[in-house]
């Protein structure tokens, strides 16, 4: 038996610093709780940019200039490293982390966000680095769009680890890719804590036969910085802002624990991967049940530049 959870604890906006000292302390005690995998929310380092929905319908919230500058300049750069507090913290607890993040891309320009998730083994090795590959709607203002290449499933301590951000979920080729690479673990962070985004967790769990985390943000008013309001101009100090919405769905689509909402802390349950096996006996996707000689999918995970050099002999 596998101990996993999702985190229902808010981000700390803007201050990578912070956020990397916030997310150490999680792991700590998450470790002392037994858990043995812990999925973080769609961008928790450092703060999804609620913010961006309520652009789109107005236009009272004056230069977001100055906010996407303080994004930019608190998201980390994995080519730096910035991650080695995650990293080390991970190996300590001997824990599988899931973090979403803001993510600088350097290597490509001095300007562009990824909306990203990477995957920590309990070494504390970076086993996979997933950008978003189509930021929803209004996100499109602030993250650029990730390549195929973070498409992966990958080997980590506690099984075969894989899944994809928010919107991504509802894009069955998408989905499909994950499956195809034998997941046994799915995580899906979101910012989605609608209702129905539950249902989408239970289908992917019968359709992949696998074990799926969905974790979304969580947040009162006092947790928002009253200087930097990410949700709506004049929202009240007090209340919840976002519930969370926590829920580890079974390989049969049946909820194992959760909903989870207006609560912070871990949504946690033991979960056997044995019943993938069993689940995938009757049926499997991309096993016995895909007809290849009818429908085949192509993903391609080359590193996408806009610029190529040829390098003269």
């Amino acid at each position: 038996m596998i101990t996993v959870a999702a985190v229902q604890q808010p981000p700390i906006y803007y201050n990578l610093e912070k956020g990397l000292e916030r997310a150490v302390e999680i792991i700590a005690l998450a470790a002392e709780e037994g858990i043995q995998c812990l999925v973080f929310p769609e961008a928790w380092l450092t703060g999804y940019p609620m913010l961006v929905w309520e652009m789109a319908h107005s236009n009272d919230f004056g230069d977001f200039s100055s906010v996407y500058r303080r994004m930019y300049e608190n998201a980390p750069n994995l080519s730096r490293d910035e991650l080695k507090p995650l990293r080390e913290a991970a190996k300590e607890h001997c824990i599988v982390v899931v973090m979403g993040l803001n993510e600088q891309a350097s290597e490509m320009s001095a300007g562009t966000l990824y909306n990203t998730a990477v995957t920590i083994d309990a070494t504390g090795e970076i086993l996979n680095v997933h950008r978003k590959v189509m930021p929803t709607n209004a996100e499109r203002t602030v993250w650029g769009f990730g390549d195929g290449r973070g498409i992966n499933v990958v080997d980590t301590a506690v099984g075969r680890v894989g899944g994809l951000l928010c919107w991504e979920n509802f894009m069955p080729l998408a989905r499909a890719a994950i499956y195809a690479q034998n997941v046994e673990i799915y995580t899906a962070p979101t910012a989605d804590t609608r209702e129905n985004w539950l249902a989408t967790m239970q289908h992917i769990g019968r359709e992949g036969s696998c074990f799926v985390i969905g974790i979304a943000s969580t947040m009162t008013g006092d947790d928002i910085p009253i200087e930097l309001p990410p949700h709506k101009p004049n929202a009240p100090i007090d209340g919840w802002v976002e519930p969370g919405n926590g829920i580890i769905c079974g390989p049969l689509g049946t909820i194992v624990a959760g909903p989870m909402r207006e609560e912070k802390g871990f949504l946690k349950s033991q979960i056997d991967l044995g019943q993938v096996r069993e689940a995938r006996r009757t049926f499997d996707v991309v096993g016995h049940y895909s007809r290849p000689d009818i429908f085949q999918l192509s993903v391609n995970k080359n590193p996408m530049t806009p610029v190529l050099f040829d390098k003269n002999e």
